[in-house]
């Protein structure tokens, strides 16, 4: 998908979270190529950087880059009874409210409850000392 990041941002391979837009893209003539098909929450990853440039005065310079998009995988921990390598998963957050140093990989940005995957990569079968004491393996998902 085709979209515009901020001129210094217009780097292939890049990753971000799109956290929406502001009141000065309303009435934007950019605005359904820009941020109409991207969704708020979610991580992409810039594949492509088009030449041309757009004035914006949204972003620092004054200007945007066209860029083709996907959604990026995302690494997260499941539980590992479900960790087959090319398997559909549906997303579903460990019932946990610990801070540990799993948590990032266990409550992922860019990752939603309920959101259908596929388990891309296993990179660890069985994640170590759990503090909650799941069985959980890190895999790499494509939503």
């Amino acid at each position: 998908m085709i979209t515009l990041i901020g001129n210094d941002l217009a780097k292939k391979d890049l990753m971000f979270l799109f956290n929406g837009s502001v009141k000065e893209c309303e009435d934007c003539r950019f605005k359904s190529t820009c941020v109409d098909s991207l969704e708020v929450g979610r991580c992409y990853i810039i594949k492509d950087v088009k030449d041309t440039k757009q004035m914006c005065p949204v972003h620092d310079k004054g200007f945007v880059k066209p860029i083709e998009v996907e959604k990026a995988d995302i690494e997260t921990n499941i539980i590992s009874k479900k960790c087959f390598e090319g398997s559909s998963v549906t997303y579903i957050p460990p019932d946990c409210d610990l801070e540990c140093i799993y948590r990032e990989f266990c409550f992922p940005e860019g990752l939603n409850d309920g959101d259908k995957a596929v388990i891309k990569k296993v990179l660890t079968k069985n994640v170590d000392d759990c503090a909650k004491g799941f069985k959980l393996s890190k895999v790499l998902l494509k939503i």
